[in-house]
């Protein structure tokens, strides 16, 4: 995700449109200490500072690139997106099959707990979580395992979603 937000930047300086863009990373998405655990502490924070202090400059959406790399890729709708941000994700299914991208499955698969959820829940920006959960064995398995390496994430596969960011970026 981080590395096709990087590739991203390089382009929103030649957008003109009608909205700003942001570029935000959160930290501490999942502080486990115990069997409790805490999550999602740094999207908490945002979006509880922005709740508490609206300002003129609103978001009208966001779009989460969380683990989309893998040489399998297979985005689903996920179930909080569609029950949160369901015209985002419609758009966003819509554009892939605009552009010929089958790796974006147009159903739901998962109800995943993500930093798009305080964002949703709290500050009320409809966000959508664009996350590839699923993995055919333990070697690709990148989800909190010491797999996460950049020899085992795919180029074509960051291509494809940097791909539709774009256009749905310039589609607004």
């Amino acid at each position: 995700g981080v590395a096709v937000l990087m590739e991203l930047a390089h382009f929103l300086n030649q957008i003109n449109g009608p909205y700003g863009i942001d570029l935000i990373l959160f930290d501490g998405e999942e502080l486990v200490y115990d069997e409790q655990g805490t999550y999602f502490l740094g999207s908490r924070h945002f979006a509880r500072e922005y709740r508490r202090n609206r300002q003129a400059n609103r978001y009208v959406a966001g779009i989460l690139v969380d683990m989309v790399g893998d040489r399998d890729l297979q985005i689903y709708q996920e179930e909080n997106s569609l029950a949160f941000a369901p015209q985002l994700v419609s758009s966003i299914w819509s554009i892939a099959a605009q552009l010929n991208i089958p790796e974006f499955i147009p159903q739901s698969k998962y109800a995943i707990r993500d930093d798009h959820l305080p964002l949703n829940t709290i500050a009320n920006i409809p966000v959508c979580d664009l996350i590839d959960f699923d993995y055919p064995d333990e070697k690709t398995n990148s989800h909190h395992t010491h797999n996460d390496v950049v020899e085992n994430c795919s180029p074509q596969s960051l291509w494809q979603v940097g791909t539709l960011m774009v256009h749905h970026i310039y589609d607004r």
